[in-house]
């Protein structure tokens, strides 16, 4: 019964996939969304059984399949497994795509091809289940793997437009790039510790006497950190996070701000006992995640596409997540991870409702004044941006408190960043707010005339996460009152054996926080309530405020640099080196031809002649066969 459920679990998703892809168009408009959000809600039920299960019995839960593969004394189980770490995942997981897929329902009503967007959402749900619930390496390989192909999918699904499939395959390949890296760290762990399973390799880990592993395991942990470094959007992997909001929105908030990018944080959370024993690596990923926070935010500072600034927002919040990861303190990076699902979800599919209701105009230069018809969606937006800005005593508050002391533990350096990052966070997210939703309405007559509230399909789901993004801080409250780590204890021991900052410095630490993201939240206020500072289309910006707003210039140097010596390399194997081959291959191929001219006559229908034939082959066979 067990192996039942957890079956049901998975393939739920996929069951509604397959239906929406093959009979999708014959089923009208409103069933393929009420058939794919009956499936996720399926698997956001079984998740919860055993949610409320393993707090009463504390026991993880091993479903084995069978043997997928097996090479003399290696062999590989298709295993799943149901934790503390993955029934979180799997909860929020299941839990916010629902509401994604029930507020897709009114947001995608009008597409033509609705039916194909919920398949690809419940494929997307499917293989990222499979990456959570995965025992070894390998299966969560292939739900790695099989999200990257449904964000390919998702970010160009409106592919008549050029720049949407431009940017769908930029996504694919640099995640490529990052999975060649996850892919040779799982080899080398397979070589070092002849497993790819977690557990036995937590058992490995701790018995080994392989003189390789301490030379080698630094090169696994740099190989994986490079595979999250692709999946979750950081430095030098970035810049296709951004172009992704070229998908419709849902995606944005459930693929690129809830789910998937998240993936290399679990994936490092899950491999924790082997992260631990290369702290060099640690302290890089902490570095990398501090330079990406900042440098994301700066960009986020200049950008006018609202999708774009919470894109950029993303990348930098998943900094913070890393620097945690990098400072040891997993669970904090997975209380930022939860808290982060519920305000930026909130906030992305706040985005989609103004955008609906500005009838596609994303550039927030043209908005204004929205908060006097869409009531909904500003109260939401707005406790999301006070959660994502650090506000207390909201959800993000907390998890972002939690890191920012983590980060002065280990080293002031690190927590300089990330409070440069967090001001800089609560002052562009302020602008945002500001500029969309206070003053007049810079808009056309007809985008006014078409401003409203978007249908209750939208709404609720941006009410329950707002709700969420104020209250989810309770589940690990600081001065020693977190339910979460007592609960990831198992799966975390390091946990239990953490010390912890002394109440008064923990509470002089959240003052400064708080007035951190107040200076931000006023500068915003100053700047574009009080001096009405709206950005214009025909400023000329210079020196490096237009860095900033090139973004670094990233994009043209990895374009001139990479981009465009592949293109040289592409052509001269073109032109010369493929045409050189092709010209051998068929001077061989008419060389055989003219042979065969002479050859043909042999092939005259002659019986006589057949005969004759086979009787002198016969006999040269007896002949090599007794004589020779």
């Amino acid at each position: 019964m067990e192996t039942v459920l957890v079956l049901l679990l998975l393939i739920s998703p996929l069951i509604g996939f397959t239906i929406n892809l093959c009979v999708g168009k014959k089923i009208g408009r409103s069933l393929p969304g009420f058939i794919a959000t009956g499936a996720v809600l399926v698997s956001f039920v079984i998740s919860l059984i055993y949610f409320l299960q393993i707090l009463s019995t504390g026991e993880a839960v091993h479903v084995h399949l069978f043997e997928w593969m097996a090479f003399g004394d290696f062999a590989i189980n298709f295993d799943l497994v149901l934790d503390q770490l993955s029934l979180l995942w799997l909860l929020f997981l299941t839990g916010i795509g629902a509401l994604i897929h029930i507020y897709s329902i009114g947001y995608m009503h009008d597409d033509e091809n609705i039916d194909r967007f919920f398949a690809y959402l419940n494929l997307f749900i499917f293989f990222m289940i499979l990456l959570v619930i995965g025992g070894n390496l390998l299966v969560m390989f292939i739900g790695w793997e099989g999200v990257g192909l449904c964000s390919y999918l998702l970010i160009g699904f409106w592919y008549k437009n050029q720049k949407f499939n431009d940017a769908a395959k930029k996504a694919f390949i640099m995640n490529r790039i990052g999975d060649l890296g996850f892919l040779i760290g799982i080899f080398t762990l397979a070589y070092l510790f002849k497993t790819v399973d977690f557990e036995a390799l937590k058992q490995a880990v701790s018995t080994t006497t392989n003189p390789e592993v301490s030379t080698l395991l630094g090169v696994a942990t740099f190989c994986l950190f490079v595979g999250a470094m692709g999946k979750s959007a950081q430095i030098p992997l970035y810049t296709w996070l951004p172009d992704a909001m070229a998908g419709p929105t849902p995606v944005s908030a459930l693929i690129h701000a809830a789910t998937m990018v998240t993936g290399g944080i679990f994936m490092i959370t899950r491999l924790n006992f082997i992260f631990d024993l290369t702290p060099d690596i640690q302290y890089f990923i902490a570095i990398i995640g501090a330079i990406t926070a900042l440098f994301a935010a700066t960009i986020g500072i200049m950008q006018n596409d609202i999708k774009k600034v919470l894109a950029y927002s993303t990348v930098s919040q998943l900094g913070l997540m890393f620097i945690a990861i990098g400072c040891g303190a997993y669970h904090v990076a997975v209380f930022h991870v939860i808290t982060h699902a519920f305000f930026k979800a909130c906030l992305f599919l706040g985005s989609g409702s103004v955008i609906h209701a500005m009838g596609g105009e994303q550039d927030i230069r043209k908005m204004g004044g929205l908060k006097n018809v869409m009531g909904i969606t500003y109260i939401t937006f707005l406790v999301s941006t006070f959660s994502i800005s650090g506000i207390p005593p909201l959800a993000g508050f907390v998890s972002k408190d939690e890191i920012m002391m983590v980060a002065f533990e280990n080293s002031p350096f690190l927590w300089a960043i990330a409070a440069l990052a967090s001001l800089l966070t609560a002052f562009y997210m302020f602008r945002v707010m500001f500029l969309t939703f206070h003053k007049d309405f810079r808009g056309t007559e007809e985008q006014k005339h078409h401003l409203h509230e978007s249908p209750k399909t939208m709404t609720a789901p941006l009410i329950i996460l707002a709700i969420l993004a104020f209250v989810g801080g309770v589940i690990s409250l600081p001065l020693g009152l977190s339910w979460l780590n007592n609960f990831l204890t198992p799966v975390l021991p390091g946990i239990a054996v953490q010390e912890h900052m002394p109440a008064g410095e923990q509470l002089a630490m959240m003052a400064i926080s708080t007035v951190i993201a107040f200076i931000g939240l006023g500068f915003a206020y100053y700047r574009y309530i009080k001096k009405s500072v709206v950005p214009g289309e025909d400023d000329k910006l210079t020196g490096f405020a237009k860095v900033v707003y090139n973004k670094y210039y990233i994009d043209e140097i990895y374009s001139t640099v990479f981009v465009k010596p592949m293109y040289v390399l592409g052509n001269l194997f073109r032109n010369y080196i493929e045409r050189a081959i092709s010209g051998t291959i068929n001077s061989l191929g008419n060389l055989a031809e003219l042979a065969s001219v002479p050859a043909r006559k042999m092939q005259n229908g002659s019986l006589g002649l057949y005969l004759f034939c086979f009787v002198i082959g016969f006999c040269s066979i007896i002949v090599f066969l007794f004589f020779v």
